[in-house]
This record gives C-alpha cells, structure tokens and sequence, in this order.
C-alpha cells in the first residue's frame, strides 16, 4: 500500500512512501490508480514539469518505483471519480471482441488502430478503461504500451506477478517485439539494422516528437523485408529496445518513412499512399513473446483486413 508520511492538509503537498505491492511499478500507472478523480492528462502534465518527485528527484512517466520510495506531489483538487463519463456499450463491445486470450495470468488484445492503451491527453477512454469496462471486478493493468496508431498485440496482466514478470522481462530484454511496417521506396538491402539513439521532444500543445539525437537514449532495430513492391517493400521489425516511435525514427533515418505516417513521413507519400486505400498508419504488433520463471509466452496477431488489403493490392 502506499502510507502517506506527513500530515499536509487536504490539497496541499502530499508525501507517500512506497509500499512493497508498487515495488517495480511505473510511476504513472502508481499515481493513475492512487489519485483517484485525477485526469491522467493533468498526472502527465505534472510529471513532464517535474512537480513530481521520487526521493527529491524529478519523476518522468516512465520512473519505476521502488518499495521504500518517498514520493512528493504538489497540491491537487481531486474530483469525484464518478464525473467520469462512463465507456461507450459500443466501444466496450468492440474491444472484448478483440480479445485473443484470456487467462489467469493475462488478458491479451489484438488492438485496433485509433483507440490508445489508456486515457489522457483528451482522450475519455482508451484500452485499459474499456476492458475494464468489459471485464468487471477484474484486476487489469497494461504491460506495455502501443501508440493509440499501431495496431495488434497488447499484453495486459491480471495479476501482480504477471505484470511483474513482464515489466522484468523487458527491462532485462528478454522480450521479443516483431512488427509489420510498410516501407516506402526501394530498399536496397533485404536485411538491415538501425543503430542510433533517440530523444524525445515535447512540444506545445502536449505533442511528442522523436528525433535521432547524439545525447538520446540507445535504440536498435532490425529490419528484414519479406515482400518487395513496385516503390514499397512490407517490412518485419524486430526491436532490440523499446524506444517511443522507434520504428517509425528509424525508417525515416533509414530514409524509408513507413506509409501512412503523419508525423515522420511525407505529404507527397501519404497523399499517394490515401490514394492507394491506406487509410492509416501502416504499423502493426505482430509478435509479443517472453518467460518468465521457465515459462514461455507467445502471442501474435495477423495483419488487420485494411492493412492486408493495401498490400495485396500492390501485389496486383
């Protein structure tokens, strides 16, 4: 649990020490559960200021508490939980038919496109909300993240050690991430690797851009092209980190933006590429794999009816 150590006043600076049931939690999802009535958009907002503090020190979203952390938060109005807006029947209906995989352990999702994995940033409800939605009296927690563009395999736990394991597993890089891109141009090599660190950029308006940088963070990717077309080739990506918007960084430093990309591709290309029926980002999670304690996971999922269509129209 989390034992608040001082004795501040409703709304005024609150200490909190860790307990052992956070130990290896990352700070967000920590402080989503704990501040209930919070928008997660205002805790992301004041972990990228830095008024959140773990033993003194500025927390980013992706910290990882400690058991024994104190943890130090600014002065917070809290709403009533219940003025959220309760999930779309709709959009509940439509992620528990996305279901892959249900068990003690974990429940996993073959995301669409368009819907994030959690809410915030003007977003009412994103995977987690409406799972939990469609699963009630569940425990449920992400254990990884795709970007609200990507669709495809997202693994969330429903248990403690589940997450645990996971959470450990990718710290470790014992975890196996593949994807499916569509790389636009020719490529001049079937096999490749990207091997340059990235940096992370937030701009006004809460946007977030990545950029290859000498001071960022190491990032590796391996690009092995499985069909190759007229001005694209469909791409298998395999992530030795898990770097935001790695893959779609490194393709456009590779100079083969991935189709579809607004961010990092072109207009000229994604005009070409809306013209052709791609409607989307053309990035999926394929393959999610992992152990832990002796036991083997895997979990995939083929590539979405919209996306297969794009390329078997280029076979033509």
């Amino acid at each position: 649990m989390m034992t608040r150590t001082s004795d501040a006043p409703a709304g005024g600076v609150q200490h909190i020490q860790v307990g052992s049931e956070r130990d290896g939690q990352r700070i967000d999802n920590a402080l989503g559960t704990l501040l209930k009535g919070v928008p997660r958009s205002l805790i992301y907002r004041l972990l990228r200021t830095g008024q959140v503090r773990v033993n003194g020190k500025r927390a980013k979203p992706d910290t990882r508490l400690n058991a024994g952390d104190e943890l130090r938060l600014p002065p917070l109005r809290q709403s009533a939980p219940t003025q959220a807006a309760a999930p779309d029947a709709g959009q509940i209906e439509r992620l528990r038919a996305a279901v892959v995989h249900h068990d003690k352990h974990f429940l996993v999702l073959d995301k669409p496109a368009g819907i994030a994995s959690h809410g915030g940033s003007g977003i009412s409800h994103g995977a987690i909300e409406l799972l939990r939605a469609a699963f009630p009296g569940d425990s449920i927690e992400l254990a990884h993240r795709l970007d609200r563009d990507t669709s495809g395999v997202l693994v969330l736990a429903r248990s403690r050690s589940a997450l645990l394991g996971v959470q450990a597993a990718i710290r470790e890089g014992r975890v196996t991430k593949q994807y499916l891109c569509l790389m636009t141009g020719r490529l001049q090599r079937a096999r490749f690797d990207i091997n340059v660190p990235l940096r992370k950029f937030d701009l006004a308006g809460g946007e977030r851009l990545v950029r290859v940088a000498a001071d960022g963070k190491p990032a590796l990717t391996f690009f092995r092209e499985l069909e190759r077309y007229a001005d694209a080739s469909l791409v298998e990506a395999t992530l030795a980190t898990g770097r935001t918007h790695q893959i779609r960084v490194h393709a456009q430093h590779a100079g083969h933006a991935l189709a579809g990309d607004e961010k990092y591709g072109t207009r000229e290309a994604n005009k070409l590429w809306r013209a052709r029926g791609l409607r989307r980002l053309f990035l999926h999670a394929a393959r999610f794999e992992f152990e832990i304690d002796g036991q083997g996971w895997s979990f995939s999922a083929p590539l979405p009816d919209d996306l297969r269509a794009v390329v078997q129209a280029q076979s033509l």
